[in-house]
């Protein structure tokens, strides 16, 4: 790896490449749970590399030497998807971080480092908006495309992939080529653009975006909407979006959860139900009230109890703030999370299967998730290690069975891959080796991510 080092030195400059392990231990990791993160190789190179043209080089370098090489965001990815699993070089994007906002077009062409906290504020400071809110702030952009990262509001405004509309690409041989750009519409061919999105870093490296943002919305409001039971509470999300309201964002909470979230950041929680749907409403301020009520009313029916309504935006923040923290807080317990996906219509359908894996294997299974659009997290938990992959199987079986997926989100990475192989059809995995090979003819870019070649 010495002359590699050296070469790679010529490159980004010295100060730039990292060879000494203890001074890359936080690139060696991502947020997947610890008893199923894969381990990171003993030998890797870390660049932090601040244009195109250098990453370029860098990949000719890799694909000259056969050198695997791992993109690296924010590091905020659930399934493995950064982690370095083979000696290679560790590719930052970091310092890629300019951003330049459109206002005329309502788009932002922002570079793969900035983080989804820079690209807000930018967006708020122009006076528009990135709706989408797709997770952790400290998420950079370049990895949430890759990702197709989705996040609470995408039953109103969609995921990552409705929001991107050019790219800046690093091929695996070196190449530096533009998919789209500042338009609504693009019709030239096959879209590599939405190819690339969604491919976890494993068929080029995303250098630069360009993001379509929206007008502000004039008014939000948060309505919390009880349950009695997790049955009682998903049962009623078709009849609301059935009903013609679309909330920014319509979450599933349990008390327990948000109880212990709360307390891991100091607040309190002290909400009388068992189960929440957390339904975030935007528009005109009349609209917003008239949805709220309606919505209500919809969940009354329906075995709800009691809604409560935030209407000061420091209530709305709290909520919302407990809710993201549900991860974070219950991390060290959690064996893995599980990112199934169903129909809307059998999100209440898939919570029940749920329920009877947790009594067949005397296992507490919490669920919480984005229920409007049908994305159930669930959880193994490190006390139920041994009944783990039987939880795991059946939870997938059941989502499968409901016409559904196993990751509507969080993606394959490094720790689902076994089950895509085994799960998708034998000519669509083909395809996606062939596509893999097609754009990384020696197998350099992120290996043993999404599929094996």
């Amino acid at each position: 790896m010495e002359e590699i080092v050296r070469r790679l030195v010529d490159i980004v400059g010295k100060e730039a490449v990292i060879d000494k392990r203890e001074l890359m231990e936080s690139y060696l990791f991502d947020e997947t749970c610890l008893p199923v993160r894969p381990k990171p190789a003993s030998n890797c190179i870390l660049v932090r590399p601040s244009t195109s043209e250098q990453i370029s080089e860098i990949l000719k370098l890799a694909n000259e030497k056969k050198v695997p090489v791992y993109p690296r965001g924010g590091g905020t990815g659930l399934v493995g998807g950064a982690i370095p699993t083979r000696d290679g070089i560790i590719v930052s994007l970091e310092r890629l971080d300019s951003i330049e906002v459109d206002k005329e077009n309502l788009m932002a062409t922002v570079g793969a480092g900035v983080t989804l906290g820079k690209l807000l504020k930018a967006a708020d400071e122009a006076g528009l908006s990135f709706p989408p809110h797709p997770g952790d702030e400290g998420a950079q952009i370049g990895g949430l495309i890759v990702c197709n990262a989705g996040g609470a509001r995408a039953v109103k405004h969609g995921i990552m992939r409705n929001f991107v509309k050019g790219l800046e690409v690093v091929l695996p041989t070196g190449e530096i080529v533009n998919f789209g750009g500042k338009l609504l519409k693009d019709n030239m061919g096959y879209s590599l653009l939405n190819l690339i999105i969604g491919s976890e870093g494993t068929l080029g490296i995303v250098t630069k975006a360009v993001i379509k943002l929206t007008p502000k919305a004039p008014y939000t409001l948060t309505v919390l909407l009880p349950f009695n039971t997790r049955h009682d509470a998903l049962n009623t999300v078709p009849k609301i979006l059935y009903a013609g309201i679309t909330p920014l964002a319509l979450e599933y909470v349990e008390n327990e959860v948000m109880r212990i979230s709360a307390e891991h950041l100091g607040e309190k929680w002290n909400v009388e139900g068992n189960v929440f749907l957390i339904a975030i409403l935007s528009g005109e301020e009349n609209a917003v009230y008239s949805e709220a009520e309606r919505i209500s009313q919809i969940c009354i029916e329906n075995r709800g109890l009691e809604p409560m309504v935030a209407e000061r935006r420091d209530e709305q923040e709290a909520i919302l703030k407990i809710r993201s923290n549900i991860f974070t807080a219950l991390k060290k317990d959690y064996m893995d999370i599980f990112d199934t996906t169903v129909p809307i219509s059998a999100i209440g359908k898939l919570a029940d299967e749920i329920d009877k894996i947790a009594e067949k294997y005397n296992a507490y299974i919490p669920v919480y998730g984005h229920a409007a659009d049908g994305n159930v997290h669930s959880h193994a938990m490190k006390k139920d290690a041994e009944k783990y992959e039987r939880i795991k199987s059946e939870i997938y079986e059941a989502a499968l069975k409901l016409g559904g997926v196993i990751t509507g989100e969080h993606g394959i990475g490094k720790i689902r891959v076994k089950e895509l192989s085994k799960l998708v059809h034998p000519k669509s995995l083909e395809i996606m080796k062939g596509i893999k090979k097609l754009f990384d003819p020696n197998n350099i870019l992120n290996p043993s991510t999404v599929v094996e070649i």
